[in-house]
C-alpha cells in the first residue's frame, strides 16, 4: 500500500515538473506581439532603404557616364552596354554647348550587361560638364522601370568640389518613389555627399572609388503594413566603379515616432570591401541577410 502511494506521488510530481518545463518552453519561444511588430517594421525599413540607395545611386553613374562632353564616359550602364538605350542630345541655346538635354530612351525594354531590365526614359539636363565645379544636372523619369519597379521623383547632382577637397558631389533625391507591380512601394527623400577617394589622376573611371555620407528618410508599404523611417550613414558607404553595388559602410535606420531608447534600431552593414550583392541588417542583436538589387 505504501509502495503504491509513493508511485502515485512520484507520477504526480513528474507530471507537474513536465507541465512547468513545457510552460517555460512555450513562454520562451513566444514573442510579445508588440516586440514582433517592432522587429518586423525595423527589418522592413532597412530592406527598403538599401533598395532605394542602390537604385538611385546607379542613376548617378548613368548621369555621369553618358559621354565625355557632359561627364566622364564609361560609367554606369555606359560601361556595360548591351544595345540600349538610344541617346538623344539637344542644345536649346545652340551653338552654345550648355545647357544640354540628354534623353536615355530604353524603349519598350532591354536587358543591359548588368542583367537588369529597363524600359522608358531617363531625362538629364546639364548646366555644364559634370566634372566642372558648380555644374548641375537635373534628372527626371518618364515611364522608367528598373526591372519591374517603376522609378519616379527627381534627382539633382551638383559638383561642389573645392581646391582643398577631391571631386565631390551633392546628390538630392526628392519625392523618389519605387512602385512594385502589386502596389507595394517605397517613397524616399535623400541628401547625400559623394566624394572621390581613388582614381582622381587616372584617365579612365574604372578605378574610381567614392565615399558617400548623409541621410535619408522614407516610407514603405508592403501589403497591409505602412511604416516610415529615418536613415543616417554611420560609417561612410564605399562605392567602386568596378562594382555595381556598395561594398562597405553602415547605415542606421529608425522607425519614425519610435520611442526614445528603442532596441529596435536597424544597422545595415554593406560589408568590408568585397564586390557582391550581399548586405546584413542587425536589429536587437539578431542579424538578417539582405540581397541587393
Amino acid at each position: 500500500m505504501k509502495k503504491n502511494l509513493l508511485l502515485q506521488l512520484f507520477a504526480i510530481a513528474s507530471l507537474l515538473t513536465f507541465s512547468v518545463v513545457a510552460c517555460q518552453k512555450e513562454k520562451s519561444t513566444t514573442q510579445d506581439p508588440v516586440e514582433q511588430y517592432e522587429m518586423n517594421v525595423s527589418k522592413l525599413s532597412s530592406e527598403a532603404d538599401t533598395e532605394a540607395e542602390i537604385i538611385y545611386d546607379g542613376i548617378f553613374d548613368d548621369a555621369m557616364g553618358v559621354n565625355d562632353e557632359v561627364g566622364m564616359g564609361g560609367m554606369g550602364i555606359f560601361g556595360r552596354l548591351n544595345a540600349c538605350p538610344t541617346v538623344t542630345i539637344t542644345r536649346p541655346n545652340a551653338p552654345a554647348p550648355f545647357p544640354v538635354r540628354v534623353v536615355l530612351d530604353f524603349g519598350t525594354g532591354c536587358v543591359a550587361r548588368d542583367s537588369h531590365y529597363r524600359k522608358g526614359k531617363i531625362i538629364h539636363v546639364y548646366t555644364n560638364r559634370l566634372i566642372i565645379p558648380n555644374a548641375v544636372v537635373e534628372t527626371a523619369f518618364d515611364g522608367f522601370y528598373f526591372d519591374s519597379i517603376k522609378v519616379e521623383g527627381t534627382m539633382r547632382i551638383k559638383n561642389t568640389t573645392e581646391l582643398t577637397v577631391g571631386p565631390r558631389y551633392q546628390i538630392n533625391v526628392t519625392n523618389g518613389k519605387l512602385t512594385k507591380p502589386n502596389g507595394n512601394f517605397i517613397s524616399w527623400n535623400s541628401e547625400k555627399v559623394r566624394t572621390q577617394l581613388e582614381g582622381v589622376l587616372t584617365p579612365t573611371p574604372i578605378d574610381d572609388a567614392f565615399k558617400i555620407t548623409g541621410a535619408a528618410r522614407g516610407q514603405v508599404k508592403r501589403d497591409t503594413t505602412l511604416v516610415g523611417w529615418n536613415a543616417t550613414i554611420v560609417e561612410p558607404l564605399v562605392r567602386r566603379n568596378n562594382c555595381r553595388w556598395i561594398v562597405q559602410g553602415t547605415v542606421r535606420t529608425v522607425r519614425e515616432n519610435a520611442t526614445t531608447g528603442t532596441r529596435f534600431v536597424g544597422l545595415i552593414n554593406y560589408g568590408t570591401g568585397t564586390c557582391d550583392n550581399a548586405a546584413t541588417v542587425t536589429i536587437n542583436g539578431v542579424t538578417y541577410n539582405i540581397t541587393l538589387p
